[in-house]
């Protein structure tokens, strides 16, 4: 895999694991732009990427035309997100704070970890 291929995937497989599956909406505490790192315990899967999602009313929507992402922050901070791109797609989970969050995230062949910044 190429390295613009590894880090389109890292991307999709990012968007992926963000999807929110908490039922309330969140206030707008998490609400902006957030850059999220992507890093990936194994060498297959590349080398990590970072991508830019953003966050309205607890809703989480990509800033990216090459990477759609879905998912829920909850009013507490845990968030589940999806991240796609082409057929390939991620799923991560965690916990935002502040201005800055991390968790894990799996895709098909892959798992990992992610951190974020408030932008």
């Amino acid at each position: 895999m190429n390295g613009i291929c590894k880090g389109l995937f890292f991307a999709t497989l990012v968007a992926i694991a963000f999807p929110l599956t908490q039922a309330g909406a969140a206030t707008s505490t998490f609400d902006g732009t957030w850059n999220v790192r992507i890093s990936s315990s194994s060498e297959t899967c590349g080398n990590g990427a970072t991508v830019a999602i953003g966050i309205n009313n607890g809703q989480i929507a990509s800033s990216s035309a090459t990477v759609n992402a879905s998912g829920r922050v909850a009013d507490a901070g845990n968030i589940n997100v999806t991240l796609s791109t082409g057929i390939k797609r991620a799923v991560g989970f965690g916990h935002l704070s502040g201005t800055s969050g991390s968790g894990t995230w799996r895709g098909a062949m892959c798992t990992g970890t992610w951190t974020a910044e408030r932008m």
